[in-house]
Formats: C-alpha cells, structure tokens, sequence
C-alpha cells in the first residue's frame, strides 16, 4: 500500500513553483529561437533582392540596352582569355560607365540622338543627331532630306584612345554633308572643347553630344543637297583637325566663344 502510494505520488504529485518557471522560462527561449529563424530567414531574403535587380547600375536602362553592356562585358572577357585585349582597363571603364548614364538619359530616351557602337568595339561610336531646334534652318533641312532620302538625321563618328578620358574623343561629321556650323573639310569640328586645350576629363560624352547638337544650330548649320558624299572621310577630316590645332595653338580662341569653337 505504501508503495502504491509512493508511486502515485512521484507520478502524479504536483509540479512545484521552481519546476513551471524552469518549464516557462524554456518555452519562452524555444519560441524565440523559431521566431529569430523565421525573421533571419526573412532577413537574408530581403539582401538578397538587390543582388538579383542590380539597382544600383542597372536601375532606369532598357533590357535592350542591358543586353549590350552585358555583350560587351562578355567580349571583353574573351578578348582578356585571348590575350587580344585592346583599349585600356581606365578607358574601357570609363566607356562602359559613359554609355550606362547615356542609356539612362531622357535625351537619349526620348529620341533626341541615339547612339551605337560600330562592330561591337566600345571605342568606336556612330551617334545619330535626330532632333534640333524646330525653329532652325538645319531643322528644315533635315525635315527635307528625310522626304527625298529617308534619312532625318546627322552621323557623328566618335573615336577614343587608351588615354581616355584625358584625351577628347576624335569627333567628325560623317552624312550629310553642311556648310557652317563650324563643320571643317572632311567633317571635322571646330570646337575647342574637342581639343586638348579645352577638354577636361569630367566632361561626360553625353554633354558634348548636346553641345555639338547647339552649336550646329547656332553656327546655321545647312545641309548641302547634292553634294559629293565622299568628301567627308577619316583622312581629311583628321588633317583639318590637326590644321585647326595648329593655328588656335598659335592664334588663341578669340572668336566665336570657347563652346561654338
């Protein structure tokens, strides 16, 4: 009987006072253990989004876009493998962060120029002038030549070196032909801004898009209808452009304003 009791009473006598708050007290640590899971778990989920968006140098650029950077990326790498690497790691990178904000712009997004590299080399660029002021001559022109040739447009050839971006890129007209707008023989641009006297470093390719964009306005700039097409060439643009050097080096840039040329 005393046994019988004995037993009853380990099994079934009540939990003391000590006993519910060591059981309380180990619940509570269980619960929060699973709550810091669930919200650790919760947290790296939320690091990990930005990673797959690339917010940070992607954030406002059309997949088309993307896909060429990426391309670029890509050939670069390969180029790399091969031991056939041109440019320079300091241009390249500059290049590549210059047509990520032109990709980005509202002047490139909405039609104002456009740009494209020429055989996929990231030191070769066809910009195309699309609109200009409406109010000016050129803007006619254009309206004209799209009527009778298809093309409403102004081809710019941008040409980089390894030194990039403390050299300015080599910049020419290529189609159509104009007279005025400070275009020299062969399409060369007599702006200081494109020299080494006037360049500066920070200045970014999108800015000298747009200023070559006004300055053919202001300098009224006309297309040469029916001109000979093969007088704008790489050759002669690049010996008027040395022409112009030389004389500024000596003569200064008095007139017109150091941003007209």
């Amino acid at each position: 009987m005393g046994l019988c009791v004995c037993v009853c009473v380990c099994v079934c006598r009540p939990v003391t006072q000590s006993q519910c708050n060591q059981f309380y007290i180990l619940s509570v640590i269980q619960q929060n253990v699973e709550e810091d899971i669930e919200d650790l778990d919760h947290y790296e989920m939320k690091e990990e989004e930005p990673v797959d968006g690339k917010k940070s140098e992607d954030d406002g650029i059309e997949k088309e876009n993307l896909a060429i950077l990426e391309k670029i990326r890509k050939n670069q790498r390969q180029d790399h493998l091969n031991g056939a690497v041109s440019g320079s790691v300091q241009a390249s990178d500059r290049l590549m962060k210059e047509l990520r904000e032109i990709y980005r712009s509202q002047s490139y997004k909405t039609g104002i120029y456009s740009v494209e590299l020429v055989n996929d080399s990231l030191y070769e660029w066809h910009v195309k002038i699309r609109t200009v002021d409406p109010d000016s001559p050129l803007h006619s022109d254009l309206q004209v030549m799209k009527e009778k040739e298809g093309v409403d447009y102004i081809l710019l050839s941008f040409s980089y070196k390894d030194n990039f971006p403390f050299d300015p890129p080599f910049v020419r007209v290529v189609s159509p032909v104009l007279s005025g707008g400070y275009v020299l023989g062969g399409g060369a641009l007599c702006m200081e801004l494109l020299t080494k006297q006037g360049w500066s470093s920070a200045y970014s390719i999108e800015s000298v898009i747009m200023q070559i964009n006004a300055t053919l306005v202001k300098g009224k700039a006309r297309v040469q209808f029916g001109a000979n097409k093969n007088q704008y060439n790489l050759a002669r643009a690049q010996q008027s452009y040395k022409s112009l050097v030389q004389i500024h080096e000596k003569n200064g840039w008095y007139t017109p304003p150091k941003e007209d040329g």
